[in-house]
């Protein structure tokens, strides 16, 4: 049995992530910054906090990242379910400690129509989702390089 949400040419979609994660660590690093992954920390609302587990992060400098490599479907329209992933960790970004800087670290992928990237989509149509001081960071894996697209 194939699974059709499969990214094409990968062992997995966690494969996926962990090496997208591993490169975002060495961007990361390049730019003077040392983070772990699986980084924990107490998020939460109303006096009620519970343990999260950041993609990367650390205490000192404080940061939090969290790393998406998603696309736009192959049909080239908006992949809806991965966008919900997005709000969602807008969401855990607001709910963590002030004192952290915040990096969404996402693949640049641009859609065929039009050229807009999925982060300037997103950008675009949620950007009063974002919460104040979250960065985001788009990287080109053709290009290897990264810039920062949103705050900052």
């Amino acid at each position: 049995m194939t699974n059709t949400f499969q990214r094409i040419g990968s062992k997995s979609n966690a494969h996926v992530g962990r090496d997208f994660e591993d490169i975002a660590l060495k961007i990361l690093s390049e730019n003077g910054i040392t983070a772990e992954k699986d980084y924990g920390v107490k998020v939460g609302v109303g006096g009620r906090s519970k343990v999260h587990k950041f993609d990367l992060g650390a205490d000192e400098p404080a940061i939090l990242v969290e790393c998406k490599s998603h696309r736009w479907t192959s049909g080239n329209n908006v992949p809806s379910a991965k966008i919900t992933v997005w709000n969602e960790a807008m969401y855990y970004f607001h709910c963590a400690p002030g004192r952290f800087r915040k990096i969404f670290f996402v693949l640049k992928d641009e859609r065929k129509s039009n050229g807009e990237t999925l982060a300037s989509y997103y950008i675009r149509t949620y950007g009063h989702l974002i919460p104040l001081g979250v960065e985001i960071w788009e990287f080109d894996e053709n290009t290897g390089s990264h810039s920062v697209v949103y705050g900052h």
